[in-house]
């Protein structure tokens, strides 16, 4: 076995070296031609009237040249450029010079789109130098002319320019997004089929040939002094990790995506006031933070193979017995064994993705066009106007009030967002801050403002901020935030973006990160259009193969406009004909379906020895699981509740456990929650709940008992409504204005989704069977009929209208128990059969019939 180990590391080197060398001279000399044809080009243009007549007098030697390359040069220029395509020759170099550089895979364009752009302008900027020079000089060259002098003999000179004016006009259209989307959508599909086809044909390699023969050469010294050291990777079902190598070549670090956001900076004049208070409205700057490098001792060399994997005791011990010579012999062959099963299975992955490439989950969806900004609506200027009135006239009611109070300030300064105006106070000494806290009515009385604030004191600040209202809000667009740099360029896995912190900064989070989110907020302040903007936010930025959201929506018609996007980015049960779930009634299969596909989940983690979904899904698109095991490409999938007050109180226990243990349980797999009630109590919102959702968004609710139930602290009854909001990550609390989408922007956003290919249906989640649902109806026992049987009996005769979830209201019972009932009335006759919607047909007409036949029942 030593001796097979021995052998495969010093083939693979040679071979690289072999195939390395006409890759290079190929690369090289396509560039070397490139230069050449470059030159004598420009060479040619400098002199074409005497290049031209020396281009048929090669081999006269009386005759010389002025071109940089001779007569070579001269019968290249009258080649290219003046008996053909004029200057633009020139392109035909600079695409020498990208074939040579695949060749040497050093991608330095990308080779199919430049490819398209170089085509275009070969055809088109002959005929249009030709048309401006009208034929004089070369700079068009004869293909130019013919077809400039065909054309305007057809359409004129009019005509010509037209075309001319208009095909480049098309070009520019495509390359920079000016057209209308419907437009965008049907020319793309087109460019997409075509060039998506090729692409999937070519390698894409980005290895270096230079850097391979070095950690060859590298790994084959390292391999003839010792075979003892060995790397065992983590073992998959079908492949492994990384290979098995003497030397562990280093994972590139990748460089952090995104543009750093530049501030907002809102100048405004200090302001002193007689009592020597300092008015700065404008932020002062912040100094970068220190960062420490923190020192590590050196490390230290390993001088032999046996000090970085020795499993030889250094000495005789009472606690340490060595093994027989014999046992390790055996040891040191089982080992040789594993490492060769592990080569064998990463060579494999290796080679399914030098044949296959990368699995691409996004193959099924290759043509999905991702929304484009421009579905939303755009507010016009959304710049924040400063009234230094406002301002001054605030800062004296403050300082005036608190002066009333004996509380002196040495310092004040403004800081102004979309809504609210944070005021930075700094006490003099000697003041308590519990005296200004306790100042918070008296502040909103003199200032005569709803929504005062007092955050005493701030977090890492040595100030008090009061947050004020301004008089003249400004909106703040769900546009605006989307098309932000920072939005744009985020590398989080599920982004969410919320609007503008109080100093007019885009705020963002990450839902995967979160991990999960608990909303609350009164009727019409906000909530419905929160939850527009969080599922706005992720139909931006991820793939329909990439996210999946499961909809509860008992109000029936917040969520309902998003039942277009069904194929590609909901999922249901098998058995449900709408992906949005309205009925109260099938939520708990659903919780509970998702509860399965949770632990199927971890199954999946647990076998490719992952701890979360991101690891799973990577080893997964590079192939190193096996489909035929069970595993496949993993979508985040996100459960969205509209109004968990209304399933608590239908369903209770049976709703709240499985969200308790989706919330406790799902976040590794990347299962995640949103959910909203409008009434944020103790019944609704329990410990278990708040215990396991660290990330709330309270909207303005009406008492500071509910502020408390949300936040854990007041506050929330403090805000100003309208999409006014505070956020709690665990760690502070932060104030930010909601951005606003109107309904009109999500059904665009919903439609342009829906007209383009999706898949055969929505994602279907694990089918679950109740335990209540083994009962069959026609086999009633009158021995084995629930205790509240005769009860329920009464009220459905009393009412004439057989409805299970009436049984619920009048006995206060849960779903499974008042169907399970509603099964028995049906099986012993008193009510009908299943009607759809409808409710059942009551086969009893009056109280007095119905107790002769409990009667019945009993004897």
């Amino acid at each position: 076995m030593d001796k097979k180990t021995q052998k495969k590391p010093t083939e693979s080197p040679e071979k690289g070296r072999i195939l390395s060398k006409p890759r290079i001279f190929f690369g090289l000399t396509f560039i070397l031609l490139s230069a050449v044809l470059a030159f004598s080009f420009v060479s040619y243009l400098m002199n074409w009237k005497a290049d031209q007549s020396q281009a048929g007098t090669m081999l006269d030697k009386s005759i010389k040249s002025s071109n940089i390359f001779g007569k070579v040069g001269d019968w290249l220029g009258n080649i290219f450029i003046f008996e053909s395509i004029g200057i633009a020759s020139f392109i035909i170099a600079f695409l020498l010079l990208v074939v040579g550089t695949l060749i040497l895979k050093k991608k330095i364009f990308k080779p199919w789109k430049t490819i398209g752009h170089s085509l275009f302008f070969i055809c088109w900027l002959p005929i249009f130098m030709g048309a401006l020079t009208k034929g004089q000089g070369v700079l068009g060259g004869v293909y130019g002319y013919q077809i400039m002098d065909y054309l305007n003999s057809i359409i004129g000179a009019v005509g010509l320019w037209t075309v001319l004016a208009a095909s480049i006009l098309l070009y520019f259209i495509l390359e920079f997004n000016l057209r209308p989307s419907s437009i965008k959508a049907k020319l793309d599909k087109i460019n997409e089929n075509t060039i998506g086809k090729v692409k999937s044909m070519m390698p894409d390699s980005n290895d270096d040939f230079e850097a391979d023969e070095e950690l060859r050469e590298e790994a084959e010294e390292a391999e003839e002094e010792t075979t003892s050291r060995v790397t065992v990777s983590d073992v998959t079902n079908h492949t492994v990790n990384t290979p098995i190598n003497t030397m562990k070549e280093p994972e590139p670090v990748s460089a952090p995506k995104g543009f750093p956001e530049v501030p907002v900076s809102n100048e405004i004049e200090t302001i002193t006031t007689p009592n020597h208070t300092s008015f700065d409205a404008e932020p002062k700057e912040v100094s970068q933070p220190v960062s420490l490098n923190l020192s590590t001792k050196p490390i230290v060399p390993v001088s032999s193979p046996e000090e970085a994997f020795d499993i030889r005791p250094s000495a005789p011990s009472p606690a340490v017995t060595t093994a027989p010579a014999q046992e390790n012999i055996k040891f040191n062959v089982e080992v040789a064994q594993v490492v060769d099963v592990l080569d064998d299975s990463d060579k494999k992955s290796q080679e399914l993705v030098e044949k296959h490439g990368l699995y691409d989950h996004k193959l099924d969806l290759a043509n999905f066009q991702m929304p484009p900004v421009e579905l939303l609506k755009d507010y016009g200027n959304e710049e924040i106007s400063i009234n230094k009135e406002e301002l001054e006239e605030n800062k004296n009611k403050i300082v005036g009030l608190l002066k009333n109070f004996n509380v002196g300030i040495a310092e004040i300064k403004a800081t102004i967002g979309p809504t609210v105006t944070l005021y930075e106070i700094v006490p003099e000494a000697g003041i308590r801050v519990a005296a200004i806290k306790k100042l918070q009515d008296d502040i909103a009385l003199n200032l005569s403002a709803l929504g005062i604030r007092i955050i005493a004191p701030m977090p890492g600040k040595g100030t008090i901020g009061i947050e004020v209202p301004r008089k003249n809000p400004t909106m703040v667009s769900m546009r605006s935030v989307i098309a932000s740099q920072k939005f744009q360029n985020t590398d989080m896995d599920l982004p969410v973006v919320f609007g503008k912190t109080i100093s007019n900064e885009i705020f963002m989070a990450d839902l995967s990160k979160m991990p999960h989110l608990l909303m609350a907020g009164a009727t019409g302040q906000g909530k419905s259009v929160g939850i527009n903007a969080i599922l706005t936010s992720l139909l931006y930025k991820k793939h329909p193969s990439e996210l999946k959201f499961v909809m509860v929506d008992p109000k029936k018609v917040e969520l309902s406009l998003y039942s277009k996007i069904e194929r590609h980015y909901l999922a249901k049960l098998p058995d449900a004909e709408e992906a949005i779930i309205t009925d109260t009634n099938k939520v708990i299969n659903t919780l509970n379906s998702l509860c399965i596909e949770m632990d199927t989940r971890y199954d999946l983690l647990k076998n490719a020895f992952c701890k979360n979904l991101k690891e799973y899904n990577k080893k997964f698109t590079e192939r190193k699981l096996n489909p035929e095991n069970g595993h496949r490409y993993l979508p985040y999938i996100v459960l969205v509740v509209d109004e968990f007050a209304d399933l608590i109180m239908t369903a209770g226990k049976e709703v709240e456990l499985p969200i308790a243990r989706l919330a406790q349980l799902a976040r590794a797999v990347g299962i995640h929650l949103i959910v909203a009630t409008q009434r944020p109590s103790v019944n609704v919102i329990t410990g278990m709940i708040k215990a396991n959702f660290p990330a709330r968004a309270a909207f303005r609710v009406i008492s500071s008992v509910d502020s408390r139930t949300i936040l854990d602290s007041p506050g929330a009854d403090q805000l100003i409504g309208k999409g006014d909001m505070l956020y709690f990550n665990g760690n502070e609390i932060l104030r930010l204005q909601c951005a606003f989408v109107d309904t009109p922007e999500v059904e665009r956003l919903a439609e342009f989704i829906g007209e383009q290919k999706g898949y055969a249906s929505a994602l279907l989640l694990p089918e679950y069977v109740s335990e209540d649902s083994t009962s069959t109806v026609g086999a009633f026992d009158p021995n084995e009929k629930d205790a509240l049987f005769e009860e329920a009996a009464r009220i459905i005769v009393s009412t004439q209208q057989g409805s299970t979830s009436m049984l619920q209201r009048q006995l206060k019972l849960g779903y499974n128990r008042a169907g399970r009932i509603m099964d028995q009335l049906e099986a012993s006759g008193i009510v009908g059969g299943f009607n759809g919607a409808k409710a059942r047909e009551v086969l009893i007409s009056d109280l007095h019939s119905l107790e002769q036949f409990l009667e019945d029942l009993r004897s």
